[in-house]
C-alpha cells in the first residue's frame, strides 16, 4: 500500500520546487507531506515547554565568556582570581558570568578560606563542552 501524503499546489493547479532566496538550504522540489513519517516523528518532538527550557540553557551557553571560562575549567578546578587573570578580565566580571553559570547547573564551586574555587558541574557539562568542541575541530 502507497503511503498517503498530501501535494501541495500552486494556483495554477501545478508543482513548484520551493524556493528562499534568502537561505542557501536545499529544501523539496516537490512540496509532499509523508504521514506516516509524520506521525512516526511526532512523538519524539520536544514539548515546548522543554524545547524553550533548552532554548534558555544554550542562550546561556551561546556567549564567548562563558564559553572561555567554562573552556578553562575543562580540566582543572580554578579560583575567581585566577579565572579572571587567565581571561584578563575583572572579577566581578567573571563572578556575573559564573553566577548565571552556576544558576544553569554548568558549574560548581567550593570556599576555601577567602578564596571561592570553581569547577564544572558535573560529567555532563564536561562531555557536552568537549563534544562540542570535538564537533567544531574535525575537518570534512
Amino acid at each position: 500500500m502507497i503511503a498517503p501524503h498530501f501535494l501541495f499546489m500552486n494556483k495554477r493547479n501545478s508543482i513548484e520546487p520551493q524556493q528562499n532566496p534568502e537561505s542557501d538550504a536545499p529544501s523539496c522540489e516537490a512540496r509532499l507531506v509523508h504521514l506516516d513519517q509524520v506521525r512516526q516523528v511526532q512523538p519524539e518532538i520536544l514539548p515546548l515547554l522543554e524545547a524553550q527550557q533548552m532554548a534558555e540553557f544554550f542562550g546561556v551557553l551561546a556567549d564567548p565568556t562563558r564559553l572561555r571560562l567554562l573552556s578553562a575549567l575543562a580540566n582543572q578546578e580554578l579560583c575567581v582570581c585566577d579565572l579572571a587573570a587567565g581571561l584578563k578580565m575583572g572579577e566581578s566580571a567573571v563572578s556575573h558570568q559564573l553566577r548565571l553559570l552556576r544558576a544553569m547547573r554548568l558549574v560548581k564551586y567550593r570556599k576555601e578560606g577567602r578564596n571561592v574555587y570553581y569547577s564544572l558541574a558535573d560529567s555532563h557539562v564536561i562531555n557536552l563542552y568537549r563534544e562540542v568542541a570535538e564537533h567544531l575541530h574535525e575537518t570534512h
